[in-house]
């Protein structure tokens, strides 16, 4: 998944997720709560079939090295959009991620990403610096 879009949330807590994200997630998908290693909060969506390959190797550890990862699976929500489009976000997904009138969903891989439109502009304000863009590409071995 690739792209970024801005959405409003409405006042009934619902997300329109754009087609082409969409079209990759499915019918159905889930929403969970996530983190980026600044310890930033936001929402992650995952396809049907990568909630299940999430799940299976969840279920292959040990359960002293799945209890840090509890919060992801009693926090998510299996969500179908409408006929428009729109997801309903549970009020405590929102809160998690300061989720509030505006959002920004973007595509990162195998998942979507649901953040507060002011969270992903300093994030990617971060990310676009050249210095943050390079040292990244050379630690990942770009």
């Amino acid at each position: 998944m690739t792209g970024q879009y801005q959405h409003n949330i409405d006042a009934k807590g619902r997300l329109f997720i754009p087609a082409k994200l969409r079209e990759e997630l499915g019918g159905t998908f889930y929403v969970t709560v996530s983190t980026d290693a600044k310890h930033t909060a936001f929402l992650a969506a995952y396809s049907a079939e990568a909630w299940a390959r999430l799940t299976e190797k969840f279920e292959s550890l040990p359960s002293i090295q799945t209890r840090q990862m509890v919060a992801i699976f009693a926090n998510a929500a299996k969500c179908e959009p409408d006929a428009q489009g729109r997801i309903l976000l549970p009020r405590e997904l929102r809160d998690y991620a300061g989720l509030d009138k505006e959002a920004v969903v973007i595509g990162v891989s195998n998942r979507a990403e649901i953040w507060s439109a002011e969270k992903w502009a300093k994030e990617e304000s971060e990310a676009l610096n050249p210095e943050n863009l390079a040292a990244a590409m050379a630690e990942l071995g770009f």
